[in-house]
């Protein structure tokens, strides 16, 4: 498979020759960063109520007064489908003041 030149393509590029499969459902997490913890509550409150789908964890980043929240769905991660979901989690993370740090496959 060739995937585009950009962050995404080069990680499902190494997922790729690492082994994995990218053409089965795999839990894909996108993770969130926030200066305010409530502004991390709010969005992982969010999510909850209306992303039936989606499973969220919020927690104390390693940097002092960050928190994470990560995002974790079944995905089958073609390039399309986790830069729609990126921008989509992207978007609801600016609403909250927070931003993208970027995902992964659970192993």
């Amino acid at each position: 498979m060739n995937f585009p030149d950009d962050e995404t393509g080069q990680i499902l590029a190494e997922m790729q020759q690492a082994g994995i499969d990218l053409n089965v459902s795999h839990d894909v997490v996108f993770f969130h960063l926030f200066e305010k913890e409530t502004n991390a509550q709010a969005m992982v409150d969010y999510i909850k109520e209306n992303m039936k789908d989606v499973t969220v964890n919020m927690h104390p980043d390693e940097t002092p007064n960050v928190w994470d929240v990560d995002c974790t769905l079944q995905l089958v991660p073609s390039y399309d489908a986790v830069v729609k979901q990126e921008t989509e989690f992207e978007a609801l993370a600016t609403k909250f003041s927070g931003y993208n740090d970027g995902w992964g496959v659970e192993a």
